[in-house]
């Protein structure tokens, strides 16, 4: 996954209120071991409600920007 793609997460994050199915993008990578990325939450209003770190395992990619 690259920055700016949208994800979608796998599960959970009750700490920050998203759900399973949260739509989010990628707005940094980590490219540590093992790579995380920063991903930015918003509302329909374009407002950021959550931004967290989460791995590749936690999310996945619904499509590839054009």
């Amino acid at each position: 996954m690259d920055l700016y793609d949208v994800v979608e997460l796998r599960e959970a994050i009750p700490d920050e209120n998203l759900a399973p199915g949260a739509v989010g993008t990628i707005v940094h990578v980590f490219d540590h071991v093992p790579v995380a990325y920063e991903v930015e939450f918003a509302d329909s209003d374009g407002r950021t409600v959550s931004m967290v770190t989460l791995t590749a395992d936690q999310i996945r990619q619904l499509h590839a920007p054009s």
